[in-house]
Order: structure tokens, then sequence, then C-alpha cells
């Protein structure tokens, strides 16, 4: 093997080949930037991203994708996303980038997620006018430039990287977009930072804790408090009203100033509590009191039921019937009265049957023996009626009954009744109109007569007038 001289310089002298190695005394700053190998990693080719797309379900022809997913590859420069138009977010944290390059087709792009690689400087956003989130977190960059061109740009998060000074971040002052400003664990000193961020005149939401500068500004939350009118969070913890009146009143009145607003909004804090504790116990007032009346309802319900079972047992043992029943028994009898009436009502085809009959009778009539007299009831006589169909004797006795059948020597039609509009209503009595008793058109009746001195008597009845002749 071939001897190695050591030098100074740390360079290795041999007789065969001459290799240069490090001083491990020499400083960091002095050793040459090691530039990375072209193409020495993952690479962001074509073939790669159709591949992706089809293994997360995104769309094969590229303009169509609005988000690619392209974060933990191992990527060490952006390339290839010239057909990717229509992006909308791009994730391409925890890879290995150094540049921000290659996103001049990006002109839609919202949201650009770069944390956790290796960047060194903000640059070649200016195509990405629309851009709204950018994140470059845990990176190497010293110093905020080049996002002026962004517009839109409403939030930025830069924490975990190399801010130091005052004009590392002087060109926030150009970013009048910004709300959401996360500086967080950086190298920031200089209390002058204030001034700067007092010149953003849409910050909202500010962090700037792991900083040094937050432990030289005194008073640190209540000076930022005062003179960022628009905040709303402050590092860890919103920024509540209570607390920038107190905050104000502390820079108008000191200890003694803060001290009184605070009062004062503590006293307030307690008649609200007060208030609402006041209105839960009106609420359980009224619904104790609803509940009462309820309950006084319900007993007064079963107290008259029980009045109504006692009334009934009562009614019961003296023989009535009980207070239920004997309503139910009304009901029924109205119901009863009701039928009766509507059936006591004589149809019209009665009126033309009483034609028909008289037709009949005066046939019966030419045939009959000159003895036949008419027979009706007097005005002070009761006729009880027996058996329970529409047509009823006036005997007891129902084998006695002796049906005559009367024929009729012709045919009776519809064209040989006579019109009811020449009929003169004024031949019937007003007794006959209000006798509203259904009887029957004709009843043969035959049975023994009192008046003829034992014999058997025949009788036709028409609606309640008869004619009795003598039966041999």
């Amino acid at each position: 093997p071939a001897n190695y001289e050591r030098g100074a310089t740390g360079k290795s002298v041999g007789h065969g080949t001459r290799t240069v190695l490090p001083n491990k005394s020499a400083p960091i700053a002095n050793l040459p930037e090691v530039k990375p190998q072209k193409h020495s990693g993952p690479q962001i080719t074509k073939k790669f991203l159709r591949d992706h797309c089809k293994q997360n379900k995104l769309y094969v022809t590229p303009h169509l994708n609005d988000t690619l997913y392209l974060h933990f590859k191992g990527f060490s420069t952006i390339e290839n996303l010239e057909d990717y138009t229509g992006l909308r977010c791009l994730w391409l944290q925890s890879n290995g980038l150094q540049r921000i390059e290659n996103l001049d087709a990006q002109t839609e792009l919202r949201c650009l997620f770069l944390q956790q690689n290796f960047i060194r400087k903000l640059e070649n956003l200016e195509r990405t006018r629309k851009l709204c989130t950018l994140n470059v977190s845990n990176n190497y960059i010293q110093r905020i430039e080049n996002i002026s061109c962004l517009p839109d740009l409403s939030t930025l998060e830069i924490t975990h990287n190399k801010l130091q000074t005052v004009d590392d971040i002087e060109h926030l002052s150009q970013c009048v977009a910004i709300s959401v400003l996360d500086m967080s664990h950086n190298l920031l000193t200089d209390p002058e930072i204030l001034g700067v961020l007092q010149a953003m005149p849409e910050l909202r939401v500010l962090k700037l804790m792991g900083n040094e500068v937050v432990k030289k500004i005194p008073n640190y939350r209540k000076t930022m408090i005062v003179r960022l009118k628009q905040l709303t969070f402050l590092d860890d913890r919103p920024v509540f009203p209570k607390d920038r009146a107190c905050a104000e009143a502390w820079a108008a009145g000191g200890l003694e100033g803060e001290r009184l607003e605070r009062e004062q909004w503590e006293t307030r804090d307690r008649r609200k509590i007060q208030d609402s504790l006041d209105a839960i116990s009106l609420i359980r007032k009224n619904a104790q009191e609803r509940r009462r009346l309820k309950e006084q309802q319900e007993e007064g319900k079963h107290t008259l039921a029980k009045i109504t079972d006692i009334n009934n047992q009562v009614a019961e043992e003296n023989g009535a019937p009980p207070l239920q029943r004997r309503a139910q028994n009304l009901d029924n009898d109205a119901a009863a009265t009701e039928i009766e009436i509507t059936t006591d009502k004589q149809p019209r085809e009665l009126r033309f049957k009483r034609k028909e009959v008289e037709l009949v009778q005066a046939e019966v009539s030419e045939h009959q023996p000159p003895l036949i007299q008419p027979v009706g009831p007097g005005e002070d006589d009761v006729v009880t009626i027996h058996g329970p169909g529409p047509l009823v004797t006036e005997l007891k006795d129902m084998e006695e009954v002796e049906t005559i059948d009367l024929p009729l020597h012709r045919s009776l039609l519809i064209d040989d009744l006579p019109d009811l509009e020449d009929v003169d209503t004024e031949q019937f009595s007003a007794a006959e109109f209000n006798q509203q008793v259904c009887r029957p058109l004709i009843e043969v009746i035959s049975g023994d007569s009192s008046d003829q001195g034992g014999d058997k008597q025949s009788c036709i009845s028409y609606d309640g007038n008869c004619i009795h002749w003598p039966l041999n």
C-alpha cells in the first residue's frame, strides 16, 4: 500500500491517487458549498404524475386537477407541472426542495405548502398572483422578499426560519393584504419590528412567541394590543374586548386606570351573570306554576270521577239508572223520536195510491148491497192499534182476521189517475192533514159487533174510515 502524508492544509499526498480531505479544525463557513448532483433522487416526471393521479383517484387529464399531493416524496426540484394549469392547491412539504421554481403555469394557484424543505429564498412567485396562503415554515429563509406582488396573499407562515433584524422583515410593510402572520421561533431581537407591524393595516393574527424580541418589549402583550388596533389574536390566545379596554386604560392612566377599568368590566360581568340567574329562576318558577295548575286540574278530574261513581252507586241502590245510562237513554229517545217523525211523513207516492184506492172503492160499492154505511171513528175515540207492522187491525184476536179478495173488472193505468193539480185541496179537512199516523191503504177486518146484535160483520177500512156489512 502507498504511504500517505497529511499536511497542514489537510491534503493527503501519496504515491498513488491524490485525495483531498477536509481539515476538522477548519471553520464550517469556509467550506465550499456542496452542489447537489442533478437528478440524484426521485424526480417529478410526467409518468410519475400520471400514475400518481390514477393512484389517488384524480383526473388523468392534467388540467382538470385542482389539487396535487406531492409531499413526503423526497423530490429535490419542482418540475414538469406545465400541463397542470388548473391547480388550486399544491402540497410539496417534507421534500428536499432547495428553490421555488417552475410555477409559471400555475396562475390559478391559491394555496402553496412548502414547509420542511431546504429553501433559502422566496422567489419566482410573480405568476401566482391569486395566491392566498403561503407556508414556508421550517426552512432556511433569512429575508422576506418578492411577495409584495401577491395582492391576495392573506396568510404567511414563516416559522422556524432565520429572520433576525428589522431589515429582514421590512418588506412586510408592502404586503397590505396579510391578515395572518406567523413569525414564531425565529431569531428576531430588535423591538423596532413593531413599527413594521403597525404598517400592516389588515393584520388580525400575529404570532411572535419563540423570539428574543418578546422579552425586550416592555409589557409586551399590552403594548402590542395598544399599538396594533386591529389585532384579535396574539400568540397563543385571543384578544378579547376586555383585554383591549384594559390595555388602553393602562396606556392612558397606568396601573390605576387599568384597575378601575377592570373593576368596571367585572361589575358588568357580575350583572350579566345575575341577570342570567334571574332569568333562569323566572323560567323555573313559571314551570312550577304550570305544573301546579296541571296537578290541580288532574285532581279536579279525579274528584269529579269519584263523585260520579258515588252518584251511580246511590242511583243503583235506589233502583234508578246511573247518570251515564240515563243520559244515554235520553239520547236514544231523541233518536227514536226523530225516526218516528220521519216515518210519519207520508211519501209523495201515497197520494197517487189514494186515488187508485178511491177507484177500487167505487167499483166495490157498485157490487155490494145498499146496506153498507160508512162508519168513522168519533172525534173523542181512541183507537188501540195491535201488531208491530204497518198493516194492523183493531181486533185483539189475530185468528178472527179475514181477508177478502176484491177482483177488479178492469186494470188501472197511470193515465187513468187524475191530475193532482186538478184536485181541490179544500175538500180535505184540517184534521186529515194534521193526522200523521201512517195507516194501511185497505184493511179487511171481520169480527163481532155489539151494535148489530151479535151478528158477524165485515169491514173495509180506508185511511181510518170503515165500511161495515153483515156476513152470511
